[in-house]
């Protein structure tokens, strides 16, 4: 039926009514070079299942490029028909066809129907045929063909049969192939085709013309944003599939959402213009999404199960609650390594506690660094507070140990934030343990909203407030952490949390404002003379460095104040505060003593001078007198304010 050298993939095929161990080898030969992704997905499922992928892959493959690769519409139904009967020989009388050959070994020894694998084929003719969709209805519907089919038969090879796994199955491979068409839209113009929902579009004032003419306008910017949030609800309705089945497959359902998830947000991040340009996923990137897949699987411990399919399943070490799969341990372990590559101070205090407490300060370290991700990174605002929402709903989920309910039903939820099903698991552990009541991390992320919208502060009382929400709540979950008897302890510590802040702000005041952003208040800024556009100059005026000293002492005000807190923690804890409120403290009497050179390279303590620091902190004698560096504002630093921008 085919003819020479009509399909590419046909030249290394054995000839018909070939051995199954020659169909075998071809299929195997097929999957991994035609496209080098399968090799990932096979490497992480048993090796017992390799062969049976590669089977499945190949017919799949053929089916796709008898499709897709033969230019004359006819021709290309007549193959597809053809491929049909070499279908129905596998089920009747007998294959003669390598990939059927190989392929009937498969559906013998995992019992699989017909309906999928012909649905796929109905799906290819339609693309023969079918160039427009025009609702959202008649799209979902052509999914049902292209995209379900393929989950269920991975199902199926796993031993999974329930209706209650392919629907979940169906949702994630609806939500991927639709990810792939909103991120195609340039290609699919090419080929003559318009995936969009014509009636979706209508909605946002675009025809199908717009869509064919690429007229990219703010109208296909909101109908994007409808069809991304379309999309996420899918891939919500489909996530649970994960944590039902056996650990190895699990690994592969979550990596492949996690890589559709990650294409919307790639979408978002480009300012949703696919009518000319592709968002592509980079390698790390897929890499990392492939890293958080296995950290939340390979961290749990094997165990035989008579019910499950696959012959075992995976406990973890200690109950995790029902949000997560990854064991409380195991979380941990992913919160030190998040603290570990940020590289804070924060994390050398970690090192002077017993191990509980490191563990928690490690939790708290890693919720605040993922929180702050979502509130610097990417440009659509919708996205980031949407992200920040979505932290809100899984740290509630997590602490309530249930989905939060509207009116008596079960809320829809978009997926999970990335890292959640990690890090949540110990932070969690740590709030039960330490007794950390839940509004300071609410407060926190409520910091990051304040973020997203605010540029500036008219008032010291309203930076107050900024500062309490994103620093003032770490001090007080750290002394939970650390210990308390003395309710003054709290106080205290919101008053060192505004100190750290302040450094930070005089610290980074150049920086922030190329980012739009002017945290010192306004009402200072009048006192002294100073516009917002001085922070954009190559070096401080004097008004600029008046100002910073201004708020440099209201710094070390808190300072001194929040110094008695040290007295007040218990005793094992003391090393790791005292090292805290002296390397801050440190770093703001450097940039005093640079005479507020904060506009040129970037103010810092060396290795040298922390490595000290934690020396002083474990062996010397630690107390209120000493806690604070010593301020000397006599020292200036040769080259005055400088105009070298900073490095890191």
């Amino acid at each position: 039926m085919l003819r020479p050298g009509e399909l590419g993939i046909a030249a290394r095929a054995p000839l018909s009514n070939c051995s199954p161990v020659a169909a075998q080898e071809y299929t195997r030969w097929l999957a991994t070079h035609h496209y080098e992704n399968f090799n990932v997905v096979s490497w992480l499922l048993p090796k017992d299942l390799h062969q049976h992928f590669y089977n499945v892959y190949a017919y799949c493959r053929w089916a796709d490029d008898l499709g897709d690769e033969i230019p004359q519409k006819e021709r290309a139904l007549e193959l597809l028909d053809w491929w049909e009967r070499e279908l129905d020989d596998c089920y009747n009388r007998g294959p003669s066809h390598p990939v059927f050959v190989a392929l009937r070994e498969t559906i013998t020894a995992k019992n699989i129907p017909k309906q999928p694998f012909a649905d796929l084929l109905r799906a290819f003719r339609q693309d023969q045929n079918v160039k427009r969709y025009p609702t959202w209805d008649s799209m979902i519907g052509y999914c049902r063909y292209s995209a379900n089919p393929v989950g269920r038969l991975v199902l199926y090879l796993c031993g999974y049969r329930d209706p209650e796994r392919q629907a979940m199955s169906d949702a994630t491979c609806t939500a991927l192939q639709l990810a792939n068409f909103w991120q195609d839209v340039s290609r699919d113009l090419e080929k003559g085709r318009v995936y969009i929902p014509l009636d979706i579009a209508a909605v946002h004032g675009l025809t199908e013309a717009d869509i064919v003419d690429r007229r990219f306008d703010e109208r296909y910017v909101q109908l994007m944003k409808d069809l991304v949030a379309r999309t996420r609800l899918l891939f919500a309705q489909g996530a649970p599939l994960a944590k039902t089945v056996n650990g190895r497959l699990s690994v592969d359902l979550e990596m492949f959402s996690r890589g559709g998830v990650a294409v919307l947000d790639a979408i978002e991040s480009m300012g949703y213009d696919t009518l000319h340009n592709r968002p592509a996923i980079s390698k790390a990137k897929q890499v990392g999404l492939l890293g958080r897949s296995l950290l939340t699987h390979l961290v749990q411990k094997p165990t035989y199960s008579e019910t499950d399919p696959g012959g075992f399943s995976f406990q973890g070490a200690h109950d995790a609650g029902p949000q997560s799969n990854i064991s409380v341990s195991g979380s941990y372990d992913e919160c030190h390594r998040i603290a570990r590559a940020a590289h804070s101070n924060f994390y050398y205090a970690f090192f002077l506690l017993p191990k509980p407490r490191r563990d928690a300060l490690a939790a708290l370290y890693a919720f605040m660094r993922l929180v702050d991700d979502v509130a610097d990174e990417g440009q659509d605002l919708a996205a980031k507070q949407r992200g920040l929402a979505d932290w809100r709903a899984a740290l509630d989920d997590e602490v309530t140990g249930e989905v939060q309910l509207v009116d008596g039903a079960t809320a829809l939820k978009s997926a999970a934030p990335i890292g959640a099903a990690e890090v949540l698991p110990a932070l969690v552990d740590t709030m039960r343990h330490f007794k950390m009541p839940a509004r300071y991390l609410h407060d926190l992320i409520s910091g990051a909203e304040m973020d997203l919208t605010l540029r500036s502060y008219p008032t010291f009382d309203r930076l107050r407030e900024y500062c309490y929400r994103v620093a003032g709540t770490v001090g007080l979950t750290c002394t939970h952490v650390f210990g308390f008897r003395d309710p003054r302890a709290l106080d205290l510590a919101e008053r060192l949390g505004l100190a750290f802040q302040l450094t930070n702000i005089i610290r980074d005041v150049h920086d922030d404002y190329a980012l739009g952003r002017v945290y010192l208040p306004e009402e200072d800024l009048t006192r002294y003379g100073v516009s917002r556009e001085d922070f954009g100059k190559s070096e401080a005026t004097l008004g600029v460095r008046e100002l910073l000293r201004f708020e440099a002492d209201r710094a070390w005000q808190c300072y001194e104040e929040g110094r008695v807190l040290l007295g007040l923690i218990d005793a094992e804890s003391r090393s790791a505060l005292w090292l805290l409120v002296h390397t801050y403290s440190a770093l703001l009497a450097r940039i005093e003593a640079v005479d507020f050179a904060v506009f040129g390279e970037r103010v810092r303590l060396s290795k040298a001078e922390k490595m000290l620091f934690i020396a002083k902190a474990r062996f010397g004698r630690l107390s209120e007198e000493n806690i604070l560096e010593k301020r000397d504002r006599d020292r200036r630093r040769a080259g005055g304010t400088g105009s070298k921008r900073r490095a890191g």
